[in-house]
């Protein structure tokens, strides 16, 4: 599973753009005792999402006309000018240019060729979240109309390796990627192709899933607080209880309730 090693090609951070930043704030604290943290009078809206004093995530104001709320997943590069490089020669397309947000930190943002968005971090004093697993991004899942150019893509771009695993049924094919060297134990994510009609809205995305002790109160409290539940809890053999979620604005996340006997 995910963690917060800090080594090139695996999650580093994520963030959620939001119009309606207190609101926000207010429902991801009701669902899994985040507390949102402005970062200052200096950083436009932006701040942190933390748990027991530990950054879990971000929040910020969506500034481009037309842009829907959606959580943003950020992979570790040492170079973000060369990952840049990379993805537009491997056909994917630049959002926004590599650029400092302070104490030698470097983000860009990207989508693949498939459309779905993602972003590169370049640590600098911030090496990246604080908490992973428990508590905050544990897993992160791309659906794409086309596993096999997407899968490529990203070994390209950042080196991952990739496991094919046959789904349950023989429905098809799941691809879980790790970092380069990582082998199983640094598997962050998988690769999941699915139709135009399966896909929220006919696009492909990157889905962030969040740690949590409880998936059926987490459902629960998010039907109540105003969230679309797309798929209700279920239990997947080996891994656990999860749920696919959108929040009030459209964000699309899952929650996931490790399996103990995986562990």
């Amino acid at each position: 599973m995910l963690t917060n090693d800090y080594v090139p090609g695996a999650p580093s951070w994520i963030d959620l753009g939001s119009r309606d930043t207190a609101r926000a704030a207010a429902f991801y604290r009701a669902l899994l005792g985040w507390e949102f943290r402005p970062a200052g009078p200096d950083a436009g809206g932006y701040g942190v999402f933390e748990l027991d004093g530990q950054s879990v995530a971000g929040l910020g104001p969506i500034t481009d006309e037309g842009a829907a709320s959606a959580w943003t997943l950020y992979f570790e590069t040492a170079d973000a000018d060369a990952t840049t490089k990379a993805v537009e020669e491997a056909g994917g397309s630049v959002r926004f240019a590599p650029l400092d947000i302070g104490g030698g930190t470097r983000i860009a943002g990207y989508c693949d060729p498939s459309g779905a968005e993602f972003a590169a971090y370049e640590p600098g004093a911030v090496k990246g979240l604080d908490r992973t697993g428990a508590g905050g991004l544990c897993w992160a899942e791309l659906y794409t109309t086309d596993a096999a150019q997407a899968t490529g893509f990203y070994r390209t771009v950042f080196d991952w390796e990739t496991t094919d695993m046959p789904l349950a049924g023989n429905t098809g094919v799941y691809t879980v990627v790790a970092r380069s060297g990582g082998g199983q134990a640094g598997s962050h994510g998988g690769i999941m192709q699915l139709t135009t009609e399966q896909l929220p809205d006919g696009l492909c995305y990157w889905q962030p899933y969040f740690g949590v002790s409880d998936t059926d109160g987490v459902v629960a409290a998010a039907s109540s607080h105003g969230a679309t539940v797309l798929m209700p809890s279920t239990y997947v053999a080996g891994i656990g209880r999860i749920a696919l979620l959108r929040d009030p604005e459209g964000a699309f996340f899952a929650v996931l309730q490790p399996d103990p006997r995986a562990a």
